[in-house]
């Protein structure tokens, strides 16, 4: 399924090899199994996770600059958008951020080989320094608050643009990009005011 969902989709996607492709299967096979005990998502189909998970990630990871970046994944929960862009980006160093301590356990199983990735049990809020990227999938920003210092910013969802709430992402300048194979998710792309 994924072979197949990269080739139709390959122009909206990064360029990956063999060992990455491998790397997105076996993450995508280990949290089906954990899912089971640990409710890392609400998606069960196979195919739906190749296309809403790992796609729209992959999705996200083309949307990037090509420089190195640091980048922080915040509530990242079963790993998406966070481990298909390290594996996607083996350039960019991820941080991902997951207050749930039971999901963090997965997060460092889920990351144990792929070198650029970080798992921090613990607050968004508790974080300082700063990042050029701040992406997360279907997380309500008028929830958050503080934190560190994020340039730029992508997000994952589902939601109409023009009814996205936008409280704690005012500090940006919102473009929304629509999945192309799922006409009711976008990318929205924030760049910070200056």
């Amino acid at each position: 399924m994924l072979n197949s969902f990269l080739a139709e989709y390959q122009a909206f996607l990064p360029k990956l090899n063999s060992g990455q492709i491998s790397a997105l299967e076996a993450h995508l096979e280990l949290l089906e199994r954990w899912n089971r005990t640990i409710n890392l998502t609400a998606i069960k189909s196979r195919d739906e996770a190749v296309s809403k998970h790992l796609g729209e990630s992959l999705f996200l990871a083309a949307h990037l600059p090509s420089e190195a970046l640091n980048v922080c994944d915040l509530g990242s929960g079963g790993g998406f958008p966070g481990i298909p862009t390290a594996i996607a980006r083996p350039d960019c160093q991820i941080s991902l951020v997951e207050i749930d301590v039971r999901k963090g356990v997965f997060l460092r199983e889920a990351s144990r080989n792929v070198p650029n990735i970080r798992v921090l049990t613990q607050r968004f809020e508790a974080l300082e320094g700063e990042f050029d990227w701040l992406i997360s999938r279907a997380v309500n920003l008028s929830k958050v608050s503080g934190g560190p210092v994020c340039h730029q910013a992508a997000f994952l969802g589902t939601v109409e643009p023009s009814s996205k709430k936008r409280t704690h992402a005012g500090q940006f300048r919102w473009r929304d990009v629509p999945i192309p194979w799922n006409p009711t998710s976008f990318l929205s792309l924030g760049e910070r005011f200056t």
